[in-house]
């Protein structure tokens, strides 16, 4: 049985690979994908040859610009379901991504990938007791809502404590990052918009 770190790092190869047979197949340059992305094309080089991971707002939006769902970035399946102005996510069918980083532990409840064509992207996040070691920086906004225990965040240089039942909704192009405090990891609903406003 793989450890957490050694799933990671499949995942994380898996992810690199689909990105680039994508960009190959759509015949875009790194430059060209850079552009559509709003990525420096050595950040987007660095995420195809396994030298940086990419969060998952930053999946959203390459995914975006291929038109494809972040869902196939991750585990490399594609829906054939038509696209359905309503659809409905039960608890058991949520697509679930653990991204570990040493003892860095993160997991990801998809709980919008059955709306294609959607604006938004939301997850139910549980985060680990470390920062990760990079801060978060990309286009968009983001809504988060703590459903359990309290987290340390820091937004722009400043820190702020969220309890369960607070609410934050920030720009997301200012450096970020969080972590859970206390005796239990915090969970909490994340929705990141990264399209640009009309």
């Amino acid at each position: 049985m793989k450890d957490p770190e050694q799933k990671a790092k499949i995942i994380n190869t898996e992810i690199a690979n689909r990105i680039r047979e994508l960009r190959n197949k759509k015949g875009l340059s790194l430059s060209k994908l850079a552009q559509k992305t709003g990525f420096a094309k050595s950040y987007l080089s660095q995420i195809e040859n396994m030298k940086r991971e990419p969060p998952i707002s930053t999946l959203t939006k390459i995914a975006y610009a291929f038109g494809v769902d972040i869902m196939y970035l991750i585990t490399g399946q594609k829906s054939e379901e038509e696209e359905e102005k309503f659809v409905i996510i039960k608890a058991h069918e949520r697509k679930t991504v653990n991204k570990s980083e040493g003892s860095k532990e993160y997991q990801y409840q998809s709980i919008t990938y059955k709306k294609k064509n959607r604006l938004m992207d939301g997850y139910i996040l549980t985060a680990g007791f470390e920062f990760p070691s990079e801060p978060l920086n990309h286009e968009g906004e983001e809504l988060v809502f703590m459903l359990e225990g309290k987290q340390e965040v820091i937004y722009d240089g400043k820190r702020y404590i969220a309890e369960e039942g607070d609410c934050f909704y920030f720009d997301s192009n200012r450096p970020h990052y969080a972590r859970s405090i206390g005796n239990k990891k915090a969970k909490f609903l994340v929705v990141f918009c990264t399209k640009a406003k009309e």
